[in-house]
């Protein structure tokens, strides 16, 4: 269980992963050291998987295209969801697998650089796969927040006409 000091530490690091034990003393109030060795302890434990930066593709790369694809399965005797996820997650074009309630039982989270190339990877490596009984796929069309993150300012924003009779 995670103490209110531990916790205030894992959410400051979540918002900017580049501050130093320092910068995060300051923020928090915790002493430096103990930041240090928390760190290195999550870091060890794999609390902390990974430092990454979130990037807004759109502003960089037009050919990026994501899809959520939910997946109904069949399991195999003794072979649970776990092994199928197992399966999917050595698909490099698959970025996330989730477990879901629902009519679905996983959510896949896949890029490709087109709706074609995506709906292709569908097509000719998921479809086909024995567990698979039934694909649904939506494509993002634009993302406007992501992990708390907005990626369209204000200044950005489309501002409606007002259309008056």
């Amino acid at each position: 269980m995670l103490s209110e000091e531990e916790r205030r530490l894992l959410h400051a690091l979540a918002d900017d992963c580049r501050q130093t034990p320092e910068t995060l003393s300051v923020q928090t109030g915790l002493n430096a050291q103990f930041i240090a060795d928390k760190l290195a302890q999550w870091e060890n434990e794999q609390v902390i998987v990974k430092y990454k930066p979130m990037i807004n593709w759109e502003k960089l790369e037009a050919n990026r295209v994501t899809a959520f694809i939910d997946v109904k399965v069949r399991t195999q005797r003794d072979q649970g969801y776990d092994h199928i996820a197992a399966r999917f997650q050595k698909f490099p074009e698959i970025r996330s697998v989730c477990l879901m309630s629902g009519e679905y039982d996983l959510c896949l989270i896949v890029e490709g650089t087109n709706m074609y190339e995506v709906a292709r990877f569908v097509s000719d490596k998921l479809s086909p796969l024995e567990s698979v009984e039934n694909i649904s796929t939506r494509f993002v069309l634009r993302r406007y927040k992501d992990d708390g993150i907005e990626f369209q300012g204000k200044e950005e924003r489309l501002e409606r006409l007002v259309i008056t009779p």
